[in-house]
């Protein structure tokens, strides 16, 4: 898919000056300009690909939401209560976060097709496991392998993103994949409701497994590799280590890394409390999972739409800008309807999700995107770290917040907004960090060294 040549303007915060000096790229050191072009990868990019980065990206949805309606059943089946049942996801979420830390620095060594097919195939197997599981250790051992997998496509498949492309067309094709992904979460429980009437809780993990068996297949034939020889760095523990610590010290990817960590954390406290949701306080069977989950897809999709939209009409500021104001207003309009009524009522105590949804995949996008541009040589890398802290993020939430909050609409409503809370103030953190200083009053001459120095030297 080619792209045009997109500009990047100078108070924009994708502007290069915000990047690290090994990002870098300027036409002369002594004529400032105020917008540098951005050109698109090379290569062309295969039709194919939005679809395939959205199959991967639909693996983490699928495996947590599928297994939603299948609780009560697995519970029965080998004595386990809610609290333990919990532990299906933050184990899943674990292993996923700690092993994300890992597939982005080998696809940096090694490519990033072999890591992702490994990855695919791994989890096919780790998914038979857990469909013949005769115990609910070896269950959580296989949804751990689960978890340890998975995150290749997801890591992997953002670097993907940037290796392939740049500027407004990077985002809008994150923006393609996001709209292509977000109808996981709402046919996932959908599926695995319907499943139980087939073959019970295995038939969802029996699903997993020939679905990933058909995207491997696909992924094989059809996706290129966008990391070439030339640009790979040899997967050593020093150097991973080395890797890691320069990302600490440059001091604008913190505030991106947080922001980007709770941006989905807050909608996420939600769809981690599904089950509790659905049966304890809206009385609901399985097959009333869709109350939850149809306004969150209908919200991710629109903000997906609006963030591929915005992409060359609006700068990054904007549209995080915007992406934040949604959650907000989501975060009060959820407590305002918990304080009002006494149980949550329908369709009205679900709707705010609706602007939640909107307001993470107006942001997401363009967080990623900043965050990996702050390291263009070590992409894989720093997808890595940006899924560890997003996915811890999600481990916390679904094992210690979700039990703790989700006897109450007013609760998650409280928890949801602290975290949305955090995320904007890193967020105005990293603005605060890369913003120009103003120039004061002073002759020509000493404007034209300032200018000259903000050019040639790192922030």
């Amino acid at each position: 898919m080619p792209s045009p040549v997109p500009f990047i303007l100078a108070d924009d915060p994708l502007n290069v000056m915000d990047q690290p000096r090994e990002s870098r790229s300027y036409t002369s050191a002594s004529s400032p300009r105020r917008a540098m072009p951005m050109t698109s990868t090379s290569r062309p990019v295969r039709r194919s690909l939005p679809f395939l980065l959205a199959g991967l990206s639909m693996i983490g949805p699928f495996s947590i939401d599928a297994v939603f309606p299948a609780f009560p059943l697995i519970g029965e089946r080998f004595g386990v209560d809610s609290t333990g049942l919990q532990q299906m996801i933050s184990m899943y979420l674990i292993t996923y976060a700690v092993m994300s830390l890992f597939h982005g620095a080998i696809s940096d060594a090694i490519g990033r097709k072999p890591v992702i097919v490994a990855g695919m195939l791994v989890y096919a197997l780790a998914s038979a496991g857990a469909a013949l599981s005769t115990s609910y250790v070896m269950l959580l051992s296989c949804r751990a392998l689960q978890g340890a997998c998975a995150g290749a496509g997801l890591v992997v498949g953002r670097a993907i993103v940037r290796d392939s492309l740049e500027g407004p067309a990077a985002q809008q094709m994150m923006s393609r994949v996001m709209l292509i992904f977000s109808i996981a979460p709402v046919i996932a429980p959908i599926i695995g409701a319907q499943l139980l009437f087939l073959n019970g809780w295995h038939g969802i993990f029996w699903v997993l497994m020939g679905f990933t068996l058909m995207l491997s297949l696909a992924l094989m034939l059809f996706l290129d590799e966008t990391h070439p020889v030339a640009a790979r760095t040899p997967f050593r523990a020093g150097t991973l280590m080395r890797g890691y610590v320069s990302f600490g010290k440059d001091r604008p990817f913190w505030p991106l890394l947080i922001s980007c960590s709770v941006n989905f954390a807050g909608l996420f406290l939600y769809i981690s409390s599904a089950p509790h949701i659905i049966r304890d306080l809206l009385h609901l069977s399985a097959q009333g999972f869709p109350w939850l989950f149809l306004p969150t897809v209908a919200g991710l999709m629109a903000g997906a739409w609006m963030s591929g939209r915005l992409a060359h009409r609006r700068s990054a500021t904007y549209t995080v800008n915007l992406g934040y104001g949604f959650m907000l207003l989501a975060c009060a309009a959820h407590l305002l309807i918990g304080l009002i009524t006494r149980e949550p009522l329908l369709p009205w105590s679900m709707l705010p999700l609706i602007l939640h949804g909107i307001g993470v995949q107006l942001a997401f996008p363009t967080l990623t995107l900043l965050l990996l541009d702050r390291f263009p040589q070590r992409r894989g890398g720093a997808s890595s770290v940006q899924a560890f802290g997003s996915l811890l993020m999600c481990a916390v939430v679904a094992g210690v917040l979700s039990p703790l909050l989700s006897g109450h609409m007013v609760y998650l409503a409280l928890g949801a907004s602290a975290l949305t809370v955090a995320g904007w103030f890193a967020w105005r953190w990293y603005l605060r960090l890369t913003s120009k200083p103003r120039v004061p009053h002073s002759s020509t001459a000493e404007v034209e060294v300032e200018l000259q120095t903000e050019i040639t030297e790192p922030r």
